[in-house]
């Protein structure tokens, strides 16, 4: 495991370190939960100082969902490295004058509050344009800033609900939610990638800019092939649980002492699987499976045929066979299993940060810039840094 501060993203050889790609780039962040802090955490992970401006008593909510790491949240842990935390009642005289200060020299502000919230401070898009007009602001809803449903409160379960993500996820007896918060996962890669193109306009056009990133928005952009299959293909595609609706064989087969998981995506790889795996070479030319469409066709012979042929192998032979045939495959793994991967052990993936409760492992952030430092922000305990923000503010004449 690298150590708290060392090592670099994917760095080659001997290079020299580079500057963090967004030092110098302020952010101020009225945020809570999921969305807005992932988009922020890999700002602060790309250098960004990022203020994270929290609750009296309290803070953001998410540092109340569990204590497992260490008597911290796991998710607040996961999404908060690297930001300084001040505590400001921004609905007080004195605390919306701070929030103005900050406002004042920040490139960027992120937002996900509850619906209106932040209009009512007297921080919406036309304001902030107007006022701050260098300023990038990106404000993250479930629904979007217009449209009949702006004022619905947006979590992720709602979310995976409301845009049919659910409808493709599970088995034909039950639909079932992804297990991560992947609506607003999806918001906050998407707030990332839109905050990061602005600030490129900025510096080409000096011009500020206004985001609105919706969940559903997000989520419906990734369901848009069992939309296309829904409007022109005949139907959306059934729940197949771990199989592929569109593509077979694709998924979980057991085998002697276990199972292996295939992902067979084209017709060589299909003759590959017949001839070297199943040692069923003309089994690649049979009418019913000659195409991957007559294979989803003809699925509910295919899969049981072979998974009888696999079933009378053992898994370390039907594993080496899928590498000397060149047939794409992987294990079904559990979380465990994740943790201890030899893949993130031989990268070195694994790091530490500092929190509170002590050390932390983290996983280096995956944007793989070769040269780029690994930044190891500490978890803030809430408030950690308002008296030193405070202080900045005041010497800059703005507190």
């Amino acid at each position: 495991m690298r150590g708290a501060a060392d090592g670099a993203a994917g760095a080659a050889g001997d290079q020299a370190p580079r500057p963090m790609p967004l030092a110098g780039v302020h952010v101020v962040a009225l945020e809570q939960a999921v969305a807005a802090p992932l988009c922020t955490r890999h700002l602060a992970d790309l250098g960004a100082d990022v203020i994270k401006i929290e609750r009296p008593g309290g803070g953001d909510f998410a540092r109340a969902y569990d204590s497992a790491v260490l008597s911290q949240s796991a998710y607040f842990v996961w999404l908060n490295r690297g930001k300084r935390s001040v505590t400001l009642d921004v609905q007080s005289d004195g605390g919306r004058a701070a929030l103005d200060g900050l406002l004042d020299r920040a490139d960027i502000f992120v937002s996900n509050l509850g619906p209106g919230a932040v209009g009512r401070l007297g921080l919406d898009e036309e304001t902030l344009a107007r006022r701050w007009p260098r300023l990038i602001s990106c404000a993250i809803s479930g629904y979007g800033a217009d449209g009949p449903y702006r004022d619905r409160k947006g979590f992720d379960l709602l979310l995976q609900g409301e845009s049919g993500l659910t409808a493709t996820t599970g088995t034909a007896d039950a639909p079932a939610k992804v297990g991560i918060s992947i609506a607003d996962i999806a918001a906050g890669m998407y707030a990332l990638s839109s905050i990061l193109a602005a600030l490129r306009d900025r510096d080409a056009s000096g011009r500020g800019a206004s985001i609105d990133i919706s969940m559903l928005d997000c989520l419906a952009e990734w369901m848009m092939v069992p939309m296309y299959l829904e409007m022109y293909g005949g139907g959306a595609p059934p729940r197949s649980g771990m199989r592929h609706a569109s593509i077979v064989p694709y998924g979980p087969f057991a085998v002697a002492d276990g199972s292996v998981n295939l992902a067979v995506q084209t017709d060589g790889q299909w003759r590959r699987l017949c001839a070297s795996v199943l040692d069923r070479a003309a089994l690649a030319d049979d009418p019913r499976y000659a195409t991957n469409e007559l294979r989803v066709r003809n699925r509910a012979t295919l899969e049981p045929l072979i998974e009888g042929l696999l079933a009378v192998q053992e898994q370390a032979e039907v594993t080496a066979r899928l590498e000397r045939a060149d047939v794409p495959f992987g294990a079904v793994n559990t979380v465990a299993g994740l943790v201890g991967h030899p893949q993130l052990t031989q990268r070195e993936r694994w790091f530490e940060v500092d929190s509170e409760g002590g050390p932390v492992r983290a996983l280096i952030p995956p944007f793989g810039i070769r040269g780029v430092p690994v930044r190891a922000g500490t978890i803030p305990s809430a408030g950690q840094h308002t008296d030193e923000v405070m202080d900045e503010l005041r010497e800059d004449g703005r507190g």
